[in-house]
C-alpha cells in the first residue's frame, strides 16, 4: 500500500497550478489576473509565477487585452484515447526542457502493481541515457529510481517488493542488507532528493525526488557520468524545483 508523503512545494505548486487553470476554463471568454486572484485567493507573486508556467506549459495564453484564456496543450485533451496521447507528449516535452535545464537525462517513472517501469526519457547526445544493463525492475535496492519509489511505499509494500526481487551485489557500493536498506528508507527524508552514487552502475551516479499524485506512486530522476559528480545535487534540486509541471500533468 502507498504512503502520502509529507506534502512538498512542487506538489503545492502542480494544485495552485490545477486552481488556477480550472477557474481559467469556466471563464471561456477569459479572464484577468485581478479576477483569478480573487476567484483563487493566490498572491499576487504567487499568481504570476504560476501562470508564467502555464503559459509555458501551454496551458492558457494570453489576449491581447490582457485576458487569459485556455491554451493549445489544454485544448487537446479530448476523447480518453486523445487525452492519453496529448498528456503523453505534452509531458515529454516538460522532460525535455527538464533535461535541457538540468543538463542531465532524465527520466519519468512510476510503481504499478508491483512492478517499477520506467514509462518516459528525455536523453540526448551530451546527456546520455544510463546505460541499463540490470533491468531496473531487479534493481530497486540499487538505483535511486528504485529508492525513490519504495520510500513511497509502506514497510509491508517495501517487504514484498525485495521479496520479490533478490538484492544482488551490481557494484562494491550496492546496499545488499535489507535491514540496511529499510534503515535508510525510512531515515530519507521525503524533501531531500535519493542519491545513487555508482551502486546501480560503475561509472554513473542519479538522483531522485518523489512524483506522486493521489495514489499513484511517481518518481523523477536524472543520471550523470561520474566525472560530474559535483553536479548531482544542484541538478537534483533543479529537477525537484521543476518537477511542478509534471504533477500538473498527472493530476490533469
Amino acid at each position: 500500500m502507498a504512503l502520502k508523503r509529507e506534502s512538498t512545494a512542487p506538489y503545492h505548486s502542480a494544485q495552485d497550478a490545477l486552481r488556477v487553470l480550472e477557474t481559467v476554463a469556466r471563464h471561456t471568454t477569459g479572464i484577468t489576473d485581478i479576477e483569478l486572484a480573487r476567484h483563487t485567493g493566490l498572491g499576487t507573486e504567487r499568481l504570476t509565477a504560476l501562470l508564467r508556467m502555464l503559459r509555458r506549459e501551454g496551458y492558457v495564453e494570453q489576449l491581447a487585452d490582457g485576458a487569459y484564456v485556455t491554451g493549445e496543450a489544454f485544448g487537446r485533451l479530448g476523447s480518453a484515447r486523445e487525452r492519453d496521447e496529448a498528456l503523453r507528449v505534452q509531458l515529454q516535452r516538460t522532460l525535455d526542457r527538464l533535461r535541457d535545464s538540468v543538463g542531465a537525462a532524465v527520466y519519468m517513472s512510476r510503481y504499478v502493481d508491483g512492478e517499477i517501469h520506467v514509462t518516459q526519457c528525455a536523453e540526448g547526445p551530451a546527456t546520455p541515457a544510463v546505460n541499463e544493463w540490470v533491468d531496473f525492475r531487479s534493481a530497486a535496492h540499487a538505483s535511486a529510481i528504485g529508492k525513490s519509489l519504495l520510500g513511497q511505499l509502506d514497510l509491508n509494500g517495501r517487504r514484498d517488493h525485495l521479496s520479490r526481487h533478490r538484492m544482488a551485489r551490481l557494484t562494491s557500493r550496492t546496499i545488499t542488507n535489507e535491514r540496511v536498506l529499510l534503515s535508510r528508507l525510512d531515515a530519507q527524508a521525503p524533501t531531500v532528493p535519493v542519491l545513487d552514487l555508482q551502486e546501480y552502475a560503475i561509472g554513473t551516479v542519479c538522483a531522485a525526488v518523489p512524483i506522486t499524485a493521489g495514489s499513484a506512486v511517481g518518481c523523477l530522476a536524472l543520471s550523470l557520468p561520474v566525472e560530474h559528480a559535483h553536479r548531482l545535487r544542484e541538478a537534483a534540486d533543479t529537477l525537484n524545483r521543476g518537477a511542478a509541471p509534471v504533477l500538473l500533468s498527472l493530476a490533469i
